[in-house]
């Protein structure tokens, strides 16, 4: 069976992709940055064990946080599971397909031959559409192809992986939904997404990550191979960001958020991200030089580049936390 979606939601980052692909057969129409923007979807965060060759930093908030704060804006239902059985796993979600209802899954997208670069992760979304008797039809980006059959049994594999970020074979679907007051949604976003960034439970989160991502990027050329700042890099600009780690994302919402909730700190904050935005491309394409030369240089310049961005963010996030 298929579920019939034409056009299918083309979107740049997967939790968004799949959070619109669901809406859209609910017959609720939003762009993905408005989608990006009322799942209070901006952060930032630098994470580092002795595990790692080089540490993890992170442009937006955790995995499903999007979509719960998302379903909460709009009205909708949620409804998550998880379950340690495939056999239970699996039914969970034909279940939902045989009525008609497309199905949200987190994944390892490893497991997907349809990626063209395979890597560990297992924070990946799509939103699955049909099946039959081997194999799943799944809606990714559009970075991906956006359409994609993979065999049942990669499927199986990608739910069920163990490792950072993985899920218990987490699905989820949306229900019924009240009407959304837009204006006052996007006004209650913006003031949660600041508070959260001004205000983090963390020290390495927020405008405070950046700062502490400031002071130690410098040093990452100690940590070991540089393949992996070629990664960082890679997945900062092109890891289903939207670019500029996720700021392009929310320069676009803010853009558009001001005509449906006009306000002059709307106004100010759109300004302030289409302008910083192309900073964080400019940290991205440092990384990749310092792991290509294997140069110093480009990681002291990240890290001045990336103080600038915090003070920059900061101040935005403060206008629209007062505004808001």
């Amino acid at each position: 069976m298929l579920i019939d979606l034409v056009p299918p939601f083309e979107g740049r980052h997967c939790e968004t992709t799949t959070a619109g692909t669901l809406l859209r057969h609910a017959g609720v129409e939003l762009s993905e940055a408005m989608l990006f923007g009322l799942g209070e979807g901006l952060s930032f965060i630098y994470w580092d064990s002795g595990s790692l060759d080089v540490p993890l930093i992170g442009g937006r908030v955790k995995p499903h946080a999007l979509t719960e704060k998302l379903a909460a804006a709009l009205g909708f239902t949620l409804d998550t599971q998880e379950t340690s059985s495939p056999i239970t796993a699996w039914s969970n979600v034909r279940r939902h397909l045989d009525e008609g209802t497309p199905v949200g899954i987190r994944l390892d997208c490893y497991h997907l031959d349809y990626i063209r670069t395979p890597y560990h992760f297992g924070g990946h979304y799509v939103a699955m559409v049909g099946y039959d008797e081997g194999h799943a039809n799944l809606v990714d980006t559009a970075q991906q192809g956006t359409r994609n059959r993979v065999p049942l049994e990669s499927l199986e594999r990608a739910r069920a992986a163990t490792g950072p970020m993985t899920a218990h074979n987490l699905s989820y679907t949306l229900g019924p939904c009240a009407e959304a007051d837009l204006p006052s949604a996007i006004r209650a976003a913006v003031r949660s997404t600041a508070a959260g960034f001004l205000n983090p439970a963390m020290r390495n989160v927020g405008y405070r990550g950046i700062e502490q991502a400031a002071a130690l990027i410098p040093t990452w050329l100690e940590r070991g191979p540089t393949e992996q700042l070629t990664r960082t890099a890679n997945l900062m600009e092109r890891g289903g960001t939207g670019g500029a780690f996720f700021r392009n994302l929310y320069a676009e919402f803010l853009g558009e958020a001001q005509t449906i909730a006009p306000g002059k700190a709307l106004e100010a904050a759109c300004q302030a991200y289409t302008a910083l935005a192309p900073k964080w491309s400019e940290v991205a394409d440092l990384l990749a030089q310092a792991g290509e030369t294997g140069r110093q240089a480009p990681l002291d310049q990240a890290g001045s580049l990336l103080y600038d961005l915090a003070a920059r963010e900061r101040l935005a996030m403060e206008s629209l936390h007062e505004a808001a």
